[in-house]
């Protein structure tokens, strides 16, 4: 039974073909709303996402919805409105459970009632654990750097994860160019993806260049900027992207919403976005049908970069009186424990 009346043909939207041969859908629905939306309510709205014509899910252990959501997977394959290898389901491994990556794993298939994943992410690489509800200030007593051996023990799981077909393809999330290039010449599956903060106001040239160059692909999130981010990730220096005038212009000449813009801009820019939205889902992926930037529209927004980083991480930092900038190497260097 279809529970929304706005729908779109899923075939009418493209895959993007991974270096391991997987097809990936343009554009994903993410799940994390742990700080703010009741785990039932992203249940539901997923229901009604994949419904509306969305193939591509990205959870996380660490969001705490995923036996919620594994119930909707449950039911609407039980329905017969979709089989298993219609939908792409992402997982991540937290913190936490570095040295413990198939057991990770392994529960979030538990949790999600699947046999498989398409895709699981190392989700930091910092092998720590925060205290809940924290702020911009906290720091963890458990805190630890990234050392790179540590993190090939790490990796060497996920790996395993593929060899025992537990999943399809293993990739990296919050990572640093100085980070891959080191994970690159030392993987024996390379990451298939790296998922990373990418909006307008934070367009990473670098390193999605980078992931680009060599075969990873990009996927964004905070696409349309995170208006509704926890308290702990904001600080007074954050811009916000749908409010940029250009942005809002763009938007005005297509007759689209600002949202629109920015998930369209992603598309044609080849990143994979993953926005989360209980009310404006079916808009976000309508982006694909109704908008398209021109040339300029794209070389416009392409310009308002402003390297605001909505997601810092602070709450990872391992020393005190210690700078956010540490965990993502602007040195062009991995920092030192």
């Amino acid at each position: 039974m279809n529970v929304t009346k706005k729908t779109i043909n899923p075939d009418s939207i493209p895959t993007k073909k991974l270096y391991t041969g997987s097809k990936i859908p343009c554009i994903g629905y993410g799940t994390f709303g742990s700080d703010y939306v009741p785990a039932e309510i992203v249940a539901e709205t997923v229901k009604k996402a994949i419904y509306s014509g969305y193939r591509q899910i990205d959870c996380a252990s660490v969001y705490g919805n995923e036996k919620n959501i594994g119930d909707v997977f449950y039911e609407i394959f039980k329905s017969g409105f979709l089989k298993r290898e219609d939908l792409w389901i992402t997982s991540k491994v937290w913190n936490d459970k570095h040295d413990n990556v198939v057991e990770s794993c392994k529960q979030s298939l538990k949790d999600l009632k699947l046999d498989y994943l398409d895709l699981y992410l190392v989700h930091w690489p910092f092998p720590n654990y925060h205290p809940p509800h924290c702020d911009v200030t906290s720091r963890s007593p458990n805190a630890k750097p990234y050392i790179h051996e540590n993190y090939m023990k790490t990796w060497r799981q996920m790996e395993q994860l593929v060899e025992d077909g537990l999943v399809k393809n293993i990739g990296t999330s919050n990572m640093t160019v100085p980070k891959l290039k080191l994970l690159l010449r030392d993987a024996k599956i390379k990451p298939a993806c790296n998922e990373m903060e990418l909006h307008p106001h934070f367009q990473q040239p670098e390193l999605f260049d980078f992931c680009l160059k060599n075969n990873i692909q990009p996927i964004g999130y905070c696409p349309l900027g995170s208006p509704g981010r926890p308290e702990r990730d904001r600080t007074k220096e954050d811009t916000v992207d749908l409010e940029d005038e250009v942005i809002i212009n763009v938007a005005k000449r297509s007759n689209v919403t600002p949202a629109q813009v920015a998930i369209k801009w992603a598309i044609q820019r080849g990143q994979i976005p993953i926005p989360f939205s209980v009310n404006h889902f079916f808009e976000n992926l309508e982006a694909f049908i109704n908008v398209q930037l021109s040339e300029n529209d794209m070389k416009e927004i392409s310009n308002i970069d402003k390297n605001c980083r909505l997601i810092k991480g602070q709450v990872f930092l391992w020393k005190e009186n210690q700078g956010w900038e540490d965990l993502w190497d602007l040195n062009g260097e991995i920092t030192p424990a």
